[in-house]
């Protein structure tokens, strides 16, 4: 196993993010497409323990009638602040948290990661189809 060079900082695990901030409130117009992006989102790299920040676009038609209140929304995305776990781990995770509590088959999560190392890392899940 690798490990990172110089300073690392200690960071939580994954059941640490907190799900049960997430709430919704009903919608009825599965036809209408949801977009809602923030550049506040944080996690922290496992190997390093530095924060690795991004970019967050969630899109979703609500099939489930459901649309995510904002305000939970960020409590939700800081319960990772913390959290180590790999970028494209965070990416599914966010998927998979949100299409369980939307109730929807139709969502995609695009992060867009902050230059590290000099490379760009956009990591996307799901399908608007």
């Amino acid at each position: 196993m690798a490990i990172a060079e110089g300073m690392s900082f200690e960071f939580v695990g994954e059941e640490h993010i907190r799900t049960d901030f997430l709430e919704t409130f009903e919608f009825d117009s599965p036809k209408q497409l949801i977009i809602t992006e923030t550049t506040e989102f944080s996690a922290v790299c496992p190997f390093s323990g530095l924060p690795d920040l991004a970019y967050v676009k969630i899109e979703y038609y609500p099939q489930g009638n459901k649309l995510v209140e904002l305000k939970s929304l960020k409590y939700y995305f800081t319960s990772f602040r913390n959290v180590g776990i790999y970028q494209e781990a965070a990416t599914k995770r966010l998927y998979d948290d949100l299409k369980k509590v939307l109730e929807t088959e139709r969502i995609r999560i695009t992060t867009k990661y902050n230059i590290r190392g000099g490379f760009d890392t956009t990591c996307i899940e799901g399908s608007l189809e």
